[in-house]
Formats: C-alpha cells, sequence, structure tokens
C-alpha cells in the first residue's frame, strides 16, 4: 500500500514546485509574523520619535520585506532540496540551522523595536542580525551559491536598516 503523507526528503526532488511554494509561503508567514510588533509601535509609539532624514515612507516597508522574505524562500529552497544528498546533507542541515537562529534574531528585531519600544535594544539586535545574515550566506554558499546570492539584497536593506537605527538611536 503506498504512502500518502510526503517526507520532507521526498518533496524537494518529487514535487519542486510545490515544495518551492511551500518554502517561500513558510519564510512569508513567519517573516510577516513580526507585524504584529511593528504594527504596535506603529499606532503607539513610531509617530512620536525623531525620524531620521533618509527614513523611507512606511508603505515602502510591506512590499520590501514581502520581495526579501520570497528571496529567502527560494534560498531556504536551494538548500532544502540538497538534504537528499549524500554529499551536501551534512552542509545543508547546519545552513537550514542557521538560518532559524538567523531568522529568529530578525523577529527579534521587530520585538525589542517596535514591541518594546526601544531603539537601544534595537540596535543591538540589528547588529547581531547583520553578523547571522553574513554567517547564513556562508553557510548558504557551501552548499548552494545562488542561495546565497539571494540573500544579498537582504543583507543590503538590512545594512540601510541598521544605519537608520542608528541615526534613531542619535536623534531620540
Amino acid at each position: 500500500m503506498a504512502s500518502i503523507g510526503v517526507t520532507a526528503r521526498e518533496l524537494p526532488h518529487e514535487r519542486p514546485r510545490l515544495s518551492l511554494v511551500l518554502a517561500v509561503l513558510v519564510v512569508e508567514v513567519v517573516g510577516a509574523s513580526g507585524a504584529v510588533f511593528t504594527a504596535q509601535g506603529l499606532a503607539s509609539w513610531y509617530g512620536t520619535i525623531r525620524r531620521p532624514a533618509l527614513a523611507p515612507p512606511d508603505w515602502v516597508f510591506g512590499p520590501v520585506w514581502t520581495t526579501l522574505f520570497a528571496l529567502m524562500g527560494v534560498a531556504v529552497w536551494l538548500v532544502w532540496r540538497r538534504l537528499s544528498s549524500p554529499r551536501a546533507e551534512h552542509r545543508a542541515r547546519v545552513a537550514l540551522a542557521v538560518f532559524a537562529v538567523h531568522f529568529v534574531v530578525n523577529l527579534g528585531w521587530s520585538a525589542a523595536f517596535f514591541g518594546l519600544q526601544s531603539v537601544d535594544l534595537g540596535l543591538t539586535v540589528i547588529i547581531v542580525l547583520l553578523a547571522l545574515i553574513l554567517l547564513t550566506m556562508w553557510a548558504f554558499d557551501r552548499v548552494d551559491r545562488r542561495a546565497a546570492l539571494l540573500l544579498v539584497p537582504y543583507l543590503l536593506w538590512t545594512t540601510f536598516a541598521a544605519y537608520l537605527n542608528y541615526r534613531f538611536w542619535v536623534l531620540n
């Protein structure tokens, strides 16, 4: 009797389009969970603090993060596909673990900056996040260079966000 369930090892190779869509959707949904903190801070606090001159309008952040999370989802999918390769399985597992840790810290920035309304803690978290993005890119590169390259826009945006966070700290 054939099994109806699909394991993590089978899905990337047996149904690549479906697994790609699932990877992107999971990253989008988990990434969007940080918006709970952002919405809290925007409503009660963010409008009351002085903004840096280069701070983009609020509407920019939704489309940018949606795009960045989609790129992350594709990158994760590229690495995840390598779990079935005996030569790359260990590196892929390590890369995915590093990504997961990094993603928790990514969500932690929204919690710190907007949820706790702490520019100081936000700055600390985003510095750690930048280091973890670089570590994730390095780990992804060891598995699939394309996955690492897909994170370049995310690194650039987070670097800009770190600059903005620093300027918020200076101004407030």
